[in-house]
């Protein structure tokens, strides 16, 4: 029987590079969220059938998203890698806005933060649409499920 969701979900240590409290936060937010719902269904068919729950590990090499993903038992299944080229504005974009949202909760106004936080969630799912494109005929993934591996795609770019 199919289960097509994550059931955990770790980064590598060696690539985030630089954390503050903001990142660490921002981390387990989409972590947790990823783990109450989620939907994560690679495409390969395997030859005994194997459709779920999958443990995934989440690795940046040479500018590339490595993506690994292994049964229940962990148990190797496949490795998915991404080109990162087409993210790079959306990272980028996406980092000055946190940037603004962090600085914005500490000295703003109640509709200052709205605007900027609007402005956050635009750029997210906006990031989010891109990675369910570049995932199509490896992964399928709902938007919320997107949205959240783009945070933890952001997360493993941090460099200090």
């Amino acid at each position: 029987m199919a289960d097509p969701r994550i059931i955990d979900i770790a980064l590598d240590d060696k690539t985030i590079l630089w954390r503050n409290a903001d990142v660490e936060q921002e981390r387990r937010i989409a972590i947790f969220d990823i783990l109450e719902e989620n939907h994560f269904a690679p495409q390969r068919v395997h030859a005994d059938g194997y459709a779920g729950p999958y443990r995934v590990f989440l690795r940046v090499e040479e500018g590339r998203l490595a993506i690994e993903i292994r049964r229940e038992n962990d148990e190797p299944l496949e490795a998915i890698i991404l080109g990162l080229g087409r993210f790079r504005r959306s990272i980028k974009d996406y980092f000055a806005i946190c940037d603004s949202y962090f600085q914005a909760i500490r000295q703003a106004t109640p509709a200052q933060i709205e605007t900027v936080d609007m402005a956050r969630r635009g750029i997210h799912n906006e990031a989010a649409e891109l990675l369910k494109e570049r995932l199509e005929g490896k992964i399928t993934v709902d938007f919320d499920t997107a949205r959240r591996l783009f945070t933890l795609i952001c997360v493993l770019h941090i460099k200090g």
